[in-house]
């Protein structure tokens, strides 16, 4: 059933039932940014402003909520006022409000089966590329809860950019912990979202070496950002503070 439902999806909502719920859902995903992101910063602006295709977004994954911050900024460039967000397969199928968001707010979802990767996945992709769409990918495919270090980062983000020759936009959420805590007792959190160059495919080379060459300076502008805005050097070994709100 599940497998009915991905290889029939209609990720570019062109049904017109299905382009009036995405209308809904992404109306109320703009109150939720607003909400959520009434006190973020955002450093380097100027290089998500001076896009003028269509691009792939990437960031680090430490929360159901980081997605807000990404939208937070793309709203504020007056062309882009659309986020379309790649998601698993499995978050299609949630339920309540969070589930129609799911279903309905500019989210495309990923599966590992190849007949819905080449039939509807990947041309998806290209239509909303060839639109001048932004699309955000978490490379590092789990979220880790408000871990603050960016992990390596996997292929499949910078296949897409070099396939469609679109730039990579690397991005890093720092954390900023404050006074208040939460329901669940943690800490309560200030986005600051740091959007660093634009890493072009280089039309000389590959795909195969573009995405590798792409993957690399995505990864180590990530780090670069990471050591500037917490003043030490990025390693794996675990401390108590790399959980930020504890």
């Amino acid at each position: 059933e599940q497998k009915n439902v991905i290889l029939n999806y209609d990720i570019l909502k062109n049904n017109p039932v299905s382009r009036i719920k995405r209308i809904v859902a992404r109306n109320i995903a703009k109150n939720y940014t607003k909400i959520f992101n009434y006190d973020s910063e955002i450093i380097g602006m100027e290089n998500l402003k001076k896009i003028k295709t269509g691009a792939i977004i990437t960031s680090n994954h430490f929360s159901p909520k980081d997605s807000t911050v990404i939208m937070y900024a793309t709203n504020k460039v007056k062309r882009r006022e659309h986020l379309d967000i790649i998601v698993e397969e499995e978050n299609i199928f949630m339920t309540g409000r969070f589930g129609f968001l799911m279903q309905n707010c500019g989210t495309i979802p990923i599966s590992k089966s190849n007949q819905y990767l080449e039939k509807n996945f990947m041309p998806s992709v290209k239509v909303l590329l060839d639109n001048k769409d932004l699309i955000l990918i978490y490379p590092e495919e789990q979220m880790w809860f408000n871990y603050k270090k960016p992990r390596p980062c996997k292929i499949g983000a910078y296949h897409i950019a070099a396939k469609f020759n679109v730039p990579v936009v690397p991005c890093f959420t720092e954390l900023r912990e404050k006074k208040e805590y939460d329901d669940d007792g943690f800490k309560k959190l200030k986005f600051v979202l740091h959007i660093m160059e634009p890493i072009y495919p280089d039309p000389n080379k590959s795909i195969k070496e573009n995405k590798e060459e792409m993957r690399k300076k995505d990864y180590a502008a990530k780090v670069k950002a990471y050591e500037e805005a917490y003043g030490k050097k990025l390693d794996y070994k675990f401390e108590d503070d790399d959980i930020a709100g504890m």
